[in-house]
């Protein structure tokens, strides 16, 4: 942990020096101690603002908090910079949760990948009607792209289907 303070208006004392290093050691859990911590302490008006970032790995987290007591608002940067290092490392955690299980799933997919087989079965009742009513049924059904029925007239199984257009129709007839 590398730390580097600058000061504007206001004296950095070794307590505050010594203040700094020892609320930043509460990051240590989160980098280890490969990161670096940059802390500026100046005077605006009444009060004394501190502004303090971090930089590790790829991260860069910052807060400026200004309070009357200079000691309150290097708590309340530290607080503020735990928050956002805790919440990039949950958003981080989540990631890496969720493509490790698509990572599985894909591995499981490959693993169980069933070819040249029937893999699903639907049941449905065939009923009587016209081509002109399964026609009609089939519009009544836009997620379905054909129909089994029975032809009234020929008391024979056809299928009716939608075309690739949308917009027409086919109708398969057994011969004989």
């Amino acid at each position: 942990m590398n730390i580097k303070i600058t000061s504007k208006e206001l004296e950095a004392t070794e307590a505050i020096k010594d203040y700094i290093e020892k609320k930043s050691e509460r990051l240590v859990k989160y980098f280890g101690e490969e990161f670096d911590v940059y802390a500026t302490i100046k005077t605006e008006g009444n009060n004394k603002v501190a502004e303090m970032s971090i930089k590790a790995d790829t991260e860069d987290f910052r807060s400026v908090t200004a309070h009357k007591d200079l000691y309150a608002a290097i708590d309340k940067d530290i607080d503020i910079l735990e928050g956002q290092v805790r919440k990039m490392k949950t958003k981080k955690d989540k990631q890496n949760m969720t493509e490790s299980i698509r990572a599985k799933q894909a591995v499981n997919a490959e693993d169980t990948e069933v070819t040249n087989e029937i893999v699903k079965v639907l049941y449905y009742d065939i009923k009587p009607m016209t081509p002109e009513d399964a026609k009609l049924k089939l519009q009544e059904q836009p997620q379905n792209r054909f129909l089994t029925f029975i032809d009234v007239d020929t008391g024979k199984t056809n299928v009716i289907y939608r075309l690739k257009d949308n917009k027409n129709f086919g109708l398969v007839e057994p011969e004989g």
